[in-house]
């Protein structure tokens, strides 16, 4: 039997994989599932899948995770170090489907036992990519993507030579506003921006949708995990979310990667990787699909994108700051504290600060070090939305 670990359990990444291995339960020893808020959610799964432990991010809600798993033989543990021990527990296969730069240490963690980890986060790259992958080399782990975006790469490069790639070109829905005035973007309520037209994700990913800052970290994330030069790296509004992500190569060949928008064909993908197994997914009929439309973004629309290839440009910490950044000012969207226009002008205003503070940015690209800069960024962030408030 395979030993894996879900990280991040409770969201809708850990909760597709649950779905998968539920399947065929003969086939796993679940080791540990973390999980945040959802206690019930945590507890129900641990006690059906049969694990080892499970974890909850907040040490506060470590009496409601023992008393919901009381005789169940499962061990109960909470907070950051917790989540660090788990992800030290010997697993073959790790899905770290952590939102945020939460999921870093974790990540970096199962690498070093020498654990396959199935990519759902992909602030681990956007903030300290030489750093996973040089961790992941030096411990002989394996990285697998599972961004949808970067899985349909990943098989599209299956049997070639990445030198012969062109050209990589991730699609992107265009999210909830896709459609809308550019004018009225600036009076857009946390409500519109929950609500995605193909994709049922929860509630930051599909924001980030909708102002793209999801596929700018994903920009960045293809640069360092394919090594390819940013130059080269393109993103097409695609409606219908049913082709992935293309690769061109120097023959002028192009190789597309199609699919249903549905999770599981990626996590699928990974979990079962090398071989292709069935899974549980809707068959595409083309016939009945009829179209498939693409379109260049608009980066006044979108300027997350302008930012992630300055990001890309500059290097050092600047994926750190960026990400964090982000998440910071999508925090303030939530709370109605900014408008979602102000998210990019926010990120884009501590970007110019980090840049004039000598020696930030170019600091070593060791674990402390990101987690510094990302506790600080928030700082800057917070700083910055109460100035413009004022």
């Amino acid at each position: 039997m395979r030993k894996v670990s879900i990280f991040g359990a409770t969201g809708s990444i850990g909760q597709n994989t649950i779905d998968l291995i539920a399947r065929d339960p003969g086939a796993y020893d679940v080791v540990a599932l973390t999980g945040g808020g959802n206690i019930t959610q945590l507890a129900q799964d641990a006690r059906r899948l049969g694990a080892d432990i499970a974890v909850t991010a907040f040490e506060d809600r470590l009496g409601d995770l023992r008393a919901a798993l009381a005789g169940s033989g499962v061990q109960a543990a909470a907070g950051q170090a917790a989540l660090i021990e788990a992800a030290a527990r010997p697993a073959d296969w790790v899905m770290s489907a952590i939102v945020g730069a939460a999921g870093l240490a974790p990540g970096i963690e199962a690498l070093k036992q020498g654990a396959t980890l199935a990519l759902a986060n992909k602030e681990t790259l956007v903030c300290a990519g030489p750093l996973v992958l040089e961790t992941a080399q030096r411990h002989n782990a394996r990285l697998l993507p599972v961004d949808s975006e970067h899985s349909a790469v990943f098989q599209a490069l299956v049997g070639e030579d990445i030198a012969a790639v062109e050209r990589v070109i991730i699609t992107a829905s265009g999210g909830a506003f896709r459609d809308w005035p550019l004018v009225d973007l600036a009076t857009a309520t946390v409500e519109q921006a929950s609500s995605h037209p193909n994709w049922n994700m929860g509630q930051r990913i599909t924001i980030d949708s909708a102002s793209m800052f999801n596929k700018a970290l994903e920009v960045i994330e293809t640069k360092e995990y394919f090594g390819v030069d940013p130059a080269n790296i393109e993103v097409l509004v695609h409606p219908e979310s049913t082709v992935h992500a293309l690769v061109g190569f120097q023959d002028g060949a192009m190789m597309a990667h199609l699919g249903a928008p549905d999770m599981r064909h990626a996590i699928g993908y990974a979990l079962h990787w090398p071989e292709r197994r069935d899974l549980p997914v809707e068959r595409l009929d083309l016939a009945k699909l009829g179209q498939l439309r693409f379109h260049t973004p608009d980066e006044a629309r979108y300027p997350a994108l302008r930012l992630a290839r300055e990001v890309m440009q500059r290097g050092g910490l600047s994926g750190a700051i960026f990400n964090a950044a982000k998440e910071r000012a999508l925090d303030h969207f939530i709370g109605r504290r900014i408008g979602f226009l102000d998210m990019a002008d926010a990120v884009a205003a501590v970007l110019e600060r980090f840049e004039a503070a000598d020696g930030l940015v170019d600091a070593p690209l060791t674990l402390d070090n990101v987690q510094q800069t990302d506790h600080l960024t928030r700082q800057w962030i917070d700083e910055t939305v109460l100035q413009r408030a004022g």
